[in-house]
């Protein structure tokens, strides 16, 4: 039987990121359980598309999520990334 999940990995990440916004990519791969390579990948395609930039804090990076973006997918894109993280982070 196939494993899968409602969440995507992009999602994971995101979630990852907004739960600790100075975590490192290893970090990050280790609680989305995926390697630090595809953690690299996803963290570059949400910068690409604006969900978060990365700024450089001495040798490592901080993250600030846009929480004001609306999510990808046409059936939700009335909803934004806050919405997303407050449903499933305990922030707020």
């Amino acid at each position: 039987m196939a494993q899968w999940t409602f969440l995507t990995h992009h999602a994971h990440v995101l979630l990852a990121v907004a739960a600790n916004n100075d975590a490192t990519v290893r970090h990050i791969a280790e609680k989305v359980e995926i390697s630090t390579r595809s953690a690299v990948t996803i963290l570059n395609d949400l910068e690409d598309a604006g969900y978060l930039e990365r700024e450089k804090r001495g040798r490592r990076n901080h993250y600030v999520v846009h929480p004001e973006k609306p999510l990808r997918h046409p059936s939700n894109a009335a909803h934004t990334v806050d919405d997303l993280i407050r449903a499933l982070l305990d922030i707020h």
